[in-house]
């Protein structure tokens, strides 16, 4: 990177902590006032800084605008698919990856098992929202104002006999669900499904999909698959941190 380009990228998080005149943001880079005004020119035409009438720098409108285009651009699935591959040819089971959108969550990836029992979801398809891990991760991370209000007009229909059954149940599992940072369907929607959830963070921190891996009790117990819960974890969090921005994309997998 050339000298210039450093030092201008180098302002930015200086005026991330508020507006700084000449002199200061000189003084942080080491150099005369006139080279720091050069770069400040620079990046003001840009729209990256805005100059203040007090003579003072802020960060740039344009700036906020890149940032948040660069966000609604970004693809979890397409982020997560390798990592997800990756853990389904490490266990073997199926694998889903899931987002929040107007009131339904919907499955947007899936890597099926390598066992002949297969499961019935569907990338596209909305999940059963009162007993999917996935969703129990999405809903959590909710607002507890939006959570409440959502949980009371949900139905609760009795899948199994360890469904959700109301809403006050459902309110009570989110809340262990955003304490504890993982969640399970344990034959909730099926008898014979177990699943487990761990959610993907943005930089934000706010969770932006949910993923988790799903098993027949024929294949491996509850028990089984609980004990897979870190590898689970440790895979949303790698998404998480690709997704954000944090490590390379190269990143080997845990």
């Amino acid at each position: 990177m050339s000298q210039s380009v450093d030092r201008a990228l180098s302002i930015l998080p200086l005026l991330a902590e508020g507006p700084a005149d000449l002199g200061r943001v000189a003084d942080r880079l080491g150099v005369h006032k006139s080279t720091a005004l050069r770069l400040l020119r620079t990046l003001h035409e840009h729209g990256l800084v805005y100059r203040q009438p007090d003579q003072r720098y802020r960060l740039g409108a344009r700036l906020f605008a890149l940032a948040q285009e660069a966000v609604e651009n970004l693809d979890v699935r397409e982020i997560a698919h390798p990592h997800l591959v990756r853990l389904n040819e490490e266990c073997g089971h199926t694998v889903h990856l899931a987002v929040y959108e107007e009131d339904e969550v919907l499955y947007i990836d899936k890597v099926e098992s390598r066992y002949p029992v297969r499961m019935y979801s569907r990338i596209g398809r909305p999940v059963a929202i009162t007993v999917a891990a996935v969703a129990k991760l999405l809903l959590a991370d909710l607002p507890e104002d939006r959570r409440r209000a959502l949980a009371e007009r949900l139905d609760y229909p009795m899948y199994t006999a360890r469904s959700t059954p109301d809403a006050a149940t459902f309110l009570e599992e989110l809340a262990r669900v955003r304490e504890q940072g993982w969640a399970t369907d344990l034959g909730g929607h099926e008898e014979s499904i177990n699943c487990v959830g761990a959610p993907i963070r943005g930089a934000d921190g706010r969770v932006v999909a949910a993923m988790s891996l799903s098993a027949p009790n024929v294949v491996v117990t509850a028990d089984e698959l609980l004990a897979l819960l870190p590898l689970v974890r440790r895979t949303a969090d790698a998404i998480g941190r690709e997704y954000s921005g944090t490590t390379p994309a190269d990143t080997p997998h845990d």
